[in-house]
C-alpha cells in the first residue's frame, strides 16, 4: 500500500536507515516519535497493515511526518528517549501509565553506577538524588541490549568499590576495577562524563574527549594503554548493532481477546505456589518484558490465609494481593497449574473487573507433556490460541522461572523457621 497523499513527508522520501521518526497533526504537534532499523519500511508498516486501535486512531491523526537519520540503531534508541522526553508525544507517553516505563539513571557516589529503574521507583525521588536520569524507554530489552553494547566501548562498573577479589566483568575487560580499586575515583569519573555523553547523543563529543586522552597517553610513553582507548574509539565510530532491535518491530506475535490486543513481547507475569504439605506455603510472582526475565519487577508472597495443602486457594490469595497493589497490568498472565488453579486467577481478575487472559502449563496424562490450558473467555479465540503456541517456549520459561524463584523462597523460609 503507498503512503496517503495527504500526508507530508520530509524531502518527500523515506531512507533505508536506521533512525528516529516523528508523526505530527494537522496543528504541527508531534503525536507520536519511534526508532527504526530502516525508516523506510517502519513508517510504511504503519499504512500497510490492520492495527490496534490506539495505532489507528494514531494514523488517522498523522498529517506530517518527519525523521531524523542515525549512523547507527543504538544511536537511534537515544535519540528516541530524548525526543520523548523533550515533547512528550500523547501517543507515548499520555495514553500509558508512565509508571511502567523504564528509566536509566546514574546513581551520585563516589563510584557511580548506572541502574535501570521504573518509572514508578522515580516518582519516589527526587531526580536531584541522581547524577543523570535518561528516559523513559519503551523497550526494556532494547536497553538492556544497548547498555551490554555500549560497555564494550565505555567500560563502565557496576559493582560495588573495595572487594576482596575482582568480579568477572573485570576479567573479561568490561569493568574497570572499581571493585578491588583498581581505578581512581578521577579516572573513573571520566568513564561515567563519556557515558552520561553518549546517552545525550554526543557521541562526538566523547570521541574528541578519548582522542585528547590516547594523545595524551601516547606523549608519557604509556602505549599500551593508549591502543585500549584507540580500539574504543574505533568501537564509536564503527557501532556494530545490527541485531539489536531484531524485536523491535513485532507484527506476528500480537494477538487480540475481543477488543483488547495481546503482545506476546509485552509485560508477562509467571505465578507459582511453593509448599511441603501446607507448610512453610509461598507463592511467587515473576515477570518478563520483550521475552526476557525483569528481575527488578519480581515478587514473592508468604501465604497468609490458607491452611493446609490446597494450591488453588493459595493461587487465589497470591493473584487477589497482587492486584491490591498499583503494580502495571500484565497483558498477559501465566499459572503454573491447570484448570482449577487458572479458574482461581481469573475469579479474582473478574472481582476487579480486569479482563487479562490466563494461560496454565499443566503437565498432561503421562507428565511428560506441557499442556496449555487456556482461561474460559479466550479458550476458543484462534487468534490467541495460534500466538500463545507459536511461542509457547517464552511461556514455559516463564513458568519455570516461576517455579524457581518460588522454590527458592520456600527453602530460604523453611531455613529461617526451622
Amino acid at each position: 500500500m503507498a503512503m496517503p497523499k495527504n500526508i507530508k513527508i520530509r524531502n518527500n522520501k523515506l531512507p533505508d536507515d536506521p533512525g528516529v521518526y516523528l508523526m505530527l497533526n494537522k496543528k504541527g504537534e508531534i503525536i507520536y516519535v519511534g526508532k527504526a532499523t530502516s525508516l523506510k519500511k517502519r513508517v510504511s508498516s504503519y499504512f500497510s497493515k490492520a492495527h490496534d486501535n490506539k495505532t489507528a486512531r494514531l494514523v488517522r491523526e498523522i498529517a506530517r511526518i518527519d525523521y531524523q537519520i542515525t549512523p547507527s540503531v543504538l544511536e537511534a534508541l537515544i535519540l528516541e528517549a530524548n525526543l520523548i522526553k523533550k515533547y512528550e508525544p500523547k501517543y507515548n507517553i499520555r495514553e500509558k501509565d508512565d509508571k511502567s516505563f523504564l528509566y536509566l539513571v546514574v546513581t551520585k557516589e563516589d563510584y557511580p553506577r548506572p541502574l535501570l529503574i521504573r518509572g514508578l521507583e522515580l516518582k519516589k525521588k527526587k531526580k536531584s538524588d541522581y547524577k543523570a536520569v535518561f528516559g523513559p524507554y519503551t523497550s526494556a530489552r532494547s536497553l538492556r541490549a544497548a547498555l551490554d553494547l555500549i560497555r564494550k566501548m565505555i567500560p563502565y562498573s557496576t559493582c560495588a568499590p573495595g572487594q576482596r577479589r575482582p568480579c568477572f566483568d573485570y576479567q573479561i575487560g568490561k569493568c574497570p576495577g572499581v571493585c578491588i580499586l583498581d581505578i581512581s575515583k578521577k579516572d573513573y569519573g571520566k568513564i561515567i562524563r563519556n557515558f552520561i555523553l553518549f546517552f545525550e547523543g554526543k557521541k562526538t563529543k566523547v570521541i574528541e574527549n578519548l582522542k585528547k586522552e590516547m594523545r595524551n597517553l601516547s606523549e608519557h610513553n604509556k602505549f599500551e594503554e593508549a591502543a585500549r582507548i584507540r580500539n574504543q574509539i574505533k568501537a564509536l565510530e564503527h557501532i556494530q548493532d545490527v541485531a539489536m532491535l531484531k524485536r523491535e518491530e513485532p507484527t506476528q506475535e500480537i494477538g487480540r481477546v475481543g477488543e483488547r490486543v495481546i503482545n506476546i513481547f509485552g509485560r508477562i507475569e509467571g505465578y507459582d505456589i511453593s509448599n511441603i504439605g501446607g507448610q512453610y506455603a509461598v507463592g511467587s510472582m515473576v515477570v518478563f518484558e520483550d521475552g526476557e526475565p525483569a528481575k527488578s519487577e519480581y515478587r514473592k508472597f508468604k501465604i497468609k490465609t490458607v491452611k493446609g495443602a490446597n494450591d488453588v486457594a493459595m493461587i487465589r490469595e497470591v493473584v487477589q494481593r497482587r492486584f491490591q497493589n498499583k503494580w502495571p497490568h500484565p497483558e498477559l498472565i501465566l499459572i503454573d497449574g491447570g484448570r482449577a488453579q487458572v479458574n482461581a486467577a481469573v475469579d479474582i481478575l473478574g472481582s476487579f473487573k480486569l479482563d487479562i487472559p490466563v494461560v496454565g502449563i499443566a503437565k498432561g496424562i503421562t507428565r511428560k507433556k506441557d499442556d496449555l490450558v487456556f482461561s474460559p473467555y479466550s479458550k476458543n479465540d484462534p487468534e490467541l490460541r495460534r500466538i500463545i503456541e507459536q511461542y509457547k517456549n517464552i511461556l514455559v520459561r516463564v513458568r519455570d522461572e516461576a517455579h524457581r524463584f518460588a522454590v527458592k523462597y520456600h527453602r530460604e523460609l523453611r531455613g529461617r523457621l526451622k
